[in-house]
C-alpha cells in the first residue's frame, strides 16, 4: 500500500506571519510530497511495500530508503509540533518534567535555542525522552530519535527550506519566532504521556 502525503493540521496561512503560506506551499507541498513520492518508488514491489513507516525506518540501512522514509516521518511530526497562536510555555506534567531535567523552563528554552541555532548544516533539534529523562539532541540530515531508542516529543526543522523564504539566513530569528509563537505544547504533552 502506497504512502500518502498527510494534510497539514491547519490551513497553509494559519501560521503567518511567523511561517508564511509560501513556505508551507514549498515545504509541505513540494519537499514533503517529494519524500513521499520517492519512498513509494523505492518500496514498490519489495518486501517493504506492506510495512509501516516506522518498520521501514528501523530496518533500513543508511541511504535512500532510510532518508526518504525518515523524512516523511520527520515532516509529519514537525507539522504537528506547531499550531496557530502556539508558543509560550508548557504547563502541567510536561512543565514539571522539563523543570526536573533542565532546572527551569527558561533554561530549557535557552538550551533548545542554542542547539537549534548551532546545528551545523541541515537537520533537526529535538526534545526527547530517553532512559535518563528528558534531553535535547541534534540530528543530522534525516536522522531521528527512534533510530537511537529515544522517544521524540518536539522537533524543529532547521534545514534551510524550513525558514529561508521567511528569514533568509537568520536562523536564530526563526528559532526565536518558532518557540515564541508556534510550538504546540499540547502535542508535546501528549507525546510525553504516551512515552
Amino acid at each position: 500500500m502506497a504512502f500518502e502525503l498527510p494534510p497539514l493540521p491547519y490551513p497553509k496561512d494559519a501560521l503567518a506571519p511567523h511561517m508564511s503560506e509560501r513556505t508551507l506551499e514549498f515545504h509541505h507541498g513540494k519537499h514533503h510530497a517529494t519524500y513521499v513520492k520517492n519512498l513509494n518508488g523505492l518500496i514498490e514491489g519489495t518486501p517493504n511495500e506492506g510495512k509501516s513507516l516506522e518498520e521501514i525506518i528501523l530496518s533500513a540501512e543508511p541511504g535512500g530508503l532510510f532518508n526518504n522514509a525518515a523524512q516523511v516521518w520527520n515532516h509529519t511530526f514537525f507539522w504537528n509540533c506547531m499550531r496557530p497562536d502556539g508558543g509560550g510555555e508548557p504547563d502541567g506534567e510536561l512543565k514539571t518534567a522539563i523543570e526536573q531535567s533542565f532546572g527551569s523552563v527558561d533554561k530549557f528554552l535557552e538550551e533548545f535555542k542554542t542547539k537549534a541555532t548551532t546545528l551545523f548544516g541541515s537537520g533537526y533539534t529535538w526534545l526527547v525522552k530517553g532512559d535518563g529523562g528528558l534531553e535535547i539532541i541534534q540530528t543530522k540530515d534525516a536522522d531521528l530519535p527512534m533510530k537511537h531508542g529515544k522517544t521524540a516529543l518536539l522537533t524543529v526543522d532547521v534545514w534551510e527550506h524550513a525558514y529561508y523564504l521567511d528569514y533568509q539566513n537568520a536562523r536564530p530569528a526563526f528559532i526565536e519566532a518558532w518557540l515564541g509563537n508556534l510550538v504546540n505544547w499540547e502535542f508535546v504533552a501528549q507525546n510525553l504521556a504516551g512515552a
